[in-house]
């Protein structure tokens, strides 16, 4: 492995986009701390210092403490993913949309166009509602906004859309030019820039006495389970042979190889658990923002502790790991192009067999993997109730970072091989595989 990283050196285009990914993630660490104009953040701290395990942390979490700091980037990159679902769930049902999903690139482009307009607009909205949630804590917290009015929720409206705006630009930069997916990995950075402060959290329980050395060890063994259970399933996949045919060209004879499809167990990889936690951030959040009384009962119903909640975000979790399989993989062109190269799967028949046997294959897997990602999200945060432990180590955010690791590892380590290098894993390790095998 040690071998493996010192090849990343040798490769100029990888330096680059390792460097240029890295220098876009310490830009938003550093926005972070940019605090919204009028607004006294050391008293956002104190509210912030009991919500985790909340509505609030959940929030907080996602935007990389940004909440808390009541910086620019509070919104986080949520309205965004909010704005891809609402767009992605429009495509199946607008003709239009249907359409340009259909024209290959120009017509992704002109989507991610629309949903660059959606990210605004809800930016708009959430900011509207947040500055108005601020100039309301300031009966309970006075100084929390020094100057409440108009100009005030106008400003704050600017601030934290540009913001929104600003990190969805970092995203698509670092996509295009660097390594891994950008939304995915400024998610991820701000959940591991959060992560000492909750070990210090820990600490201090400890140091108090409000923590015995069992608890603290049963809390250690559960999180590197779940890990380890993590890091099994997302390289796990289901190989289906198949078999090529002879032919003859000329003089010479060829094909007849064997080969497989590899399939993913969790061919969503995270992109259930942040969907589903977008789509319940949203009205939680609006709802929470208001003095409404029917509203904040509402919003009861949206704490991450809460039966209801976990229901429903189980629900969605495994909606969207059918859906975003859905979108992302089509048995019928996998089982036309296997045809025209000659390959069919030994026992099917080519053509609508094929599609129909891999789409049955599919389905299963599909369902063992969105049991497993409503599983790791959802049973590890009873470990918050039970010990009262940052909302860091729930099986959310452990699912984020862990699997965004391994997707920026496994193309780190493709394009170590591309180049005729050795892998991160060594000559003699596994092969990382990424959601497509």
């Amino acid at each position: 492995m040690a071998s493996g990283f010192a090849n990343i050196h040798k490769i100029p285009e990888l330096r680059k986009r390792l460097l240029f990914t890295l220098g876009l993630l310490a830009i938003y660490r550093i926005g972070v701390f940019v605090t919204v104009p009028g607004v006294d953040r050391a008293v956002m701290k104190q509210i912030m210092a009991g919500a985790s395990g909340t509505f609030l942390g959940m929030m907080n979490m996602f935007s990389g403490g940004a909440l808390k700091q009541l910086s620019i980037f509070a919104l986080g990159i949520m309205p965004y993913i909010s704005a891809s679902i609402i767009i992605q769930l429009l495509t199946v049902v607008v003709p239009h949309l249907e359409q340009l999903n259909k024209e290959g690139e120009a017509g992704r482009k002109k989507i991610n166009q629309y949903t660059r307009y959606g990210t605004v607009l809800l930016s708009l909205i959430q900011g509207y509602f947040i500055a108005t949630w601020l100039e309301g804590q300031n009966l309970a917290y006075p100084g929390m906004v020094i100057e409440p009015g108009l100009g005030f929720r106008l400003i704050t409206v600017l601030a934290v859309t540009s913001g929104t705006i600003f990190i969805m630009w970092l995203g698509e930069q670092i996509t295009e030019r660097g390594i891994g997916n950008g939304i995915s990995l400024i998610i991820f950075a701000g959940i591991v820039a959060d992560l000492p402060d909750a070990l210090t959290v820990l600490y201090r329980q400890f140091k108090r006495g409000d923590m015995g050395v069992l608890n603290l060890a049963i809390i250690a063994a559960i999180v590197v389970g779940v890990i380890a259970v993590i890091t099994f399933f997302e390289r796990a996949y289901r190989k289906i042979p198949v078999q090529y045919a002879k032919r003859v060209v000329g003089r010479r004879l060829y094909g007849g190889a064997s080969s497989h499809l590899p399939l993913k167990v969790n061919m969503a990889g995270v992109i259930p658990p942040i969907f589903a936690s977008s789509l319940l951030m949203f009205p939680a959040q609006i709802a929470s923002f208001t003095e409404s009384r029917w509203l904040q009962q509402f919003s009861s119903m949206f704490q991450p502790t809460d039966w209801r909640y976990n229901l429903i975000y189980v629900t969605l979790i495994v909606f969207f790991a059918f859906f975003y399989t859905a979108v992302t993989f089509n048995p019928k062109d996998v089982a036309d192009n296997m045809k025209k190269q000659g390959g069919f799967i030994p026992g099917i028949r080519p053509g609508q067999r094929t599609a129909d046997y891999i789409d049955r294959v599919l389905t299963r897997l599909t369902w063992g993997g969105a049991v497993y990602v409503a599983a790791v999200c959802v049973l590890p945060n009873m470990l918050q109730i039970r010990f009262n432990v940052p909302f860091y180590f729930g099986g959310t955010s452990l699912l984020i970072v862990v699997g965004v690791a391994l997707d920026t590892v496994q193309q780190i380590e493709g394009h170590l091989i591309t180049r005729h290098y050795e892998g991160l894993s060594g000559p003699r390790g596994p092969r990382l595989r990424g959601r497509r095998g």
